[in-house]
């Protein structure tokens, strides 16, 4: 299957992510536009974050097509910044399961892109047939990050007991880090100051606990595959 996104070889990488400790793992075609039985899209987002302000709220739709239930379903996100200066610590991104945060542990890869899977310890979310899903997502940037422009995407993978499936491919979401003095929330954030990483170890939000670690360990394990994927690629 060819991919046409420009953030399509990092999703590439992030669904092998989620799959490359299996045996085997493969696109499952489906009715999506672009060959995955689940359309995901990525909507109402701000278009900047400031640096050290709000956290800024968005939305990951995810749409069964098919006409069987979808369970264990994962997204990874994947930040990839055009000056590939954004730092794993620079950016705090959670995601929530009805009224549950869960925090996603950011790791950069060899090609600058940041990526962090839905996994800490999480089952997955099951999407009925024809039904959409809509996932909350959070993200907040820290005081020393530089002005910079982001885009984010997201690769969704079923997991089954010994293998898994990329079944999903998100639109690219633009937006860019500002890092303006008067640190005013920019629209679409909160008015609540990012904390520092000592106060996200305090509340648990920005520490992994021992399922992020494990996650963690998955992500050093799969460099070489993700490695291997691009020179596939």
């Amino acid at each position: 299957m060819r991919l046409c996104t420009p953030v399509s070889v990092s999703l590439a990488a992030a669904a092998a992510l989620l799959t490359a400790p299996m045996p085997r793992a493969h696109a499952d075609p489906g009715p999506d536009p672009h060959g995955f039985p689940i359309t995901t899209r990525i909507h109402g987002g701000p278009d900047t974050y400031v640096a050290g302000g709000g956290l800024g709220t968005w939305y990951l739709d995810l749409t069964n097509t098919t006409a069987r239930t979808r369970t264990d379903i994962h997204p990874v996100v994947v930040l990839v910044d055009d000056k590939n200066a954004l730092e794993p610590s620079q950016a705090r991104l959670e995601f929530y399961d009805g009224e549950r945060p869960h925090p996603v542990g950011l790791e950069a890869t060899d090609a600058n892109e940041l990526v962090g899977a839905f996994d800490d310890g999480f089952p997955g979310f099951t999407v009925a047939p024809g039904r959409t899903l809509t996932v909350k997502i959070r993200l907040g940037i820290t005081s020393d990050a530089v002005p910079n422009d982001i885009t984010a995407a997201a690769a969704v993978v079923q997991r089954h007991t010994d293998d898994g499936d990329w079944v999903g491919q998100s639109n690219d979401y633009r937006f860019g880090i500002d890092a303006g003095p008067d640190r005013t929330p920019a629209p679409g954030t909160s008015d609540t100051p990012l904390p520092f990483a000592d106060e996200l170890a305090r509340t648990g939000l920005g520490t992994p606990g021992v399922a992020m670690a494990a996650t963690v360990v998955v992500l050093l394990v799969t460099g070489g595959a993700i490695l291997l994927a691009r020179r596939r690629r």
